[in-house]
Formats: C-alpha cells, structure tokens, sequence
C-alpha cells in the first residue's frame, strides 16, 4: 500500500461514516447550505469565532506580552499540528501566509546559476507555482514544463524522461486541482532521488482528504496549505523539510524570526535556527494562525483512512450519476488515481455552477474542465444528490 494512500478494495462502514457525519454540527455553514466546495475552500468550524475572540482578548489585555503569552510560539505550534496530519516530525513544518511563499522560500534555497539548474514540473500544477518558478530563470534556471496530452492527466513516464542528472528541483502537485489527477508520486520520487535531484510534493489538494506520510514517501519537501482540506482558513500555507535536509539549506528569502538569536537585533547575524525556523522569515501572522487551529484540531482527531473510504464512495457516486446523464467526467475512474472532488463538463456549466451557488449549493467552475464538486467528511449522500438533481432542472431550463 502507498504511504500517501488509504486502502481503496473497501468501502467506508456505516459506523465509520456515522461518526464522520457526527462532527457537522461543528460547522455553521452546512445548517444553511450544501458544501460540496471544500477543495477550494473548507468549511469553517464554529471554533474559530471563539478563537478569534480570544486572539482579540489577548492583544486587548495583554499588549505586547502577548508575544510572551502565546504569540511566539504559535508558527511551531500550527506547523506542529500541521505536521502531525501529513506524517512529518515535529520541528520540520514551518508556516507561511499561502504556498507561493512557501515555495519562494524553498527556491531561495538553490544556486540555479550552478551547472544543476533545471526545475522540471508539469504543466499543470497551480498556475501560481509555475509563475513563480519560471521567475527563477532570471536566476539561471532552466525550467522545463512536462506537457498534459487532455489538460486533465500528466503520464508518469512523461515526468520521468525529464528528470536528469541537470536537474535540481522537482515541484509536483499530489492531486491536480483542475480535474482531480492523482499522480505517481513514488515513480517520481524514486527517479528523482536516482540522478540527485529533490521534489517538493504539493499537497494542497489532498493533505486532510487522505493519509499522507511524507517521511514514508521520501520527499525532500512538501507544501501546502490549511485553505481547503484542512478547514483552517485563509493565511496558513506550510513547508515540510525532510529532517537531514534542513541544516544544509540556508534560504536567501530569510528574516529575524529564522535566527537563534533574534533579539540581539544583529543586522549582519547570518546564523540559521537548527530547525522549520530556520525557513521563518518576517513576523508571523498571528490571526491566520489563531484561526487555524480549529479545524487542524478536528482533522487531527480524524481516521484519514476512513475519510478517504468515505471520499472515493461518494466521488464514485457522483461520476456515476454523470456518466448515465452523458455529462463528460474529467476525473479519473480509477480510485488509485483519483483526488478528493470531480469535475464534470457539461453545457453552460460555468452558468450552472453560479445558479447553484444562488441556490446555497455551493460549488464551484474552472474554465476548460467544467463544475468541480468536493464531497468532505461532513458531506451527506442526500447533499449530492440534491446537487444532482439541481444540476438537471437548471440544465433543462
């Protein structure tokens, strides 16, 4: 079984999903709407309101001992309780305000003008990290894009001939966002590691929809954010470093918080923390982080395993109930491969998807791929097939 996989031969139990469906309560939004949006945003558990408030007490009664209190801590304890989901160790995620940044800092790390100065990724990951990484060739680098042949999947064996003994760095998303490709994440790794190059698996769009173990994968680096799987809002993006990796990076994109002594207010202090610190920067964003923590404790206490039993049932029953309306599924078929939503194409679909939102059924259009519905723990069967049904009085009006 894959490290970054749940068993797919077995379905979710009744008691299993009974006790998924148990935790709706904590979320305000599904007592007014069906949210079938969480790969682009979660649902936003009840906890936060009280965790904001107490952030706002804390500032109002405290001032700046607030920093003493609970402030200066909060980056390891959100990159802590990030860690524990995605199978990292503590000291090894380091948070950041969204996954550009977190992945700017990553590239800091490299020298692109030396003779290693390809970066190989695939077309299809988020647009954001391919703006950024084509900004390294003013560095040197050499960026080389593996092309999709339908815009939905990227063939494995397409990644791997372009990963040679040149190549520095392999960005990868885990789950791709347009049509919920999952990739050959262990093929890459393993040809990566082959001729000495690092990957940095992105895994916004998977890390809270399954079990994920990065330290089993053997990745030099992860990314991601709390946005969408995680229910922890925006602001919170994060960096896992492979614990033999960290001391031997020494990023350029850099601030005070990455030091050991920080408060010696040394202008020319080059020295790095041992651990995730060393890859802070400036000061942390405390409200993001404070809203955070809800929903990263609620995932926490999850069996992933049985959210991704109860994700690839309900996937499979919305591409079933496409495929007999003659909707054009761009989602994999095959469980092995595919994410945690489905896209369907179907006419006027970005059309369809606002009336549906108008209709507090809230999903969601990418241009070129169609509707894109994310069933989550909290999500109920009868949810989707409203959602269905909506779909087919709209489509036939």
């Amino acid at each position: 079984m894959s490290p970054i996989e749940a068993p797919t031969s077995s379905r979710a139990s009744a008691a299993e999903e009974k006790d998924l469906l148990a935790w709706r309560e904590e979320f305000p939004i599904l007592e007014s709407s069906s949210y079938l949006i969480s790969n682009s945003l979660g649902a936003m558990p009840r906890g936060v309101r009280t965790a904001l408030a107490g952030y706002a007490d804390t500032w109002a009664t405290r001032g700046v001992g607030a920093w003493e209190e609970e402030w200066w801590l909060l980056p390891e304890k959100v990159g802590d309780a990030i860690g524990s989901i995605i199978g990292a160790p503590a000291g090894t995620v380091s948070t950041h305000q969204n996954v550009t940044l977190a992945s700017a800092v990553l590239a800091s790390c490299f020298d692109f003008a030396s003779e290693r100065n390809r970066i190989v990724c695939s077309e299809l990951n988020f647009p954001s990290i391919v703006q950024l990484y084509r900004g390294q060739e003013r560095h040197g680098a050499q960026l080389h894009l593996v092309a999709s042949p339908d815009g939905f999947e990227v063939p494995t064996e397409a990644m791997i001939a372009a990963i040679d003994e040149r190549t520095a760095l392999v960005p990868i998303s885990h789950v791709i966002f347009r049509g919920s490709y999952m990739q050959d994440i262990e093929a890459i790794v393993a040809r990566a590691h082959e001729v000495g190059a690092s990957v940095a698996l992105d895994v916004y769009q998977s890390a809270g929809a399954m079990p994920i173990d990065v330290v089993d994968v053997d990745v030099d680096f992860a990314v991601g954010g709390v946005l969408k799987w995680l229910c922890g809002g925006p602001g919170v993006a994060y960096l896992y470093t492979r614990a033999d990796r960290i001391a031997e990076l020494e990023p350029a994109l850099t601030g005070w918080f990455a030091r050991r002594e920080p408060f010696a207010f040394d202008p020319l202090d080059t020295t790095y923390r041992d651990d995730a610190w060393r890859f802070l920067n400036g000061t942390a964003h405390i409200p993001s982080l404070t809203a955070a923590m809800p929903g990263l404790d609620i995932l926490g206490r999850l069996d992933l395993a049985s959210v991704r039993r109860k994700s690839l049932r309900q996937t499979q029953l919305i591409m079933t109930a496409a495929s007999e309306r003659g909707w054009h599924v761009n989602t994999p078929a095959l469980a092995e491969r595919r994410g945690g939503h489905v896209t369907v194409g179907l006419p006027g679909a970005d059309r369809l998807a606002q009336q549906l939102v108008e209709r507090r059924i809230m999903v969601d259009y990418r241009s070129g791929a169609g509707i894109r519905m994310a069933p989550h723990f909290y999500t109920t069967d009868a949810e989707i097939d409203a959602a269905l049904a909506a779909i087919d009085e709209l489509a036939g009006q």
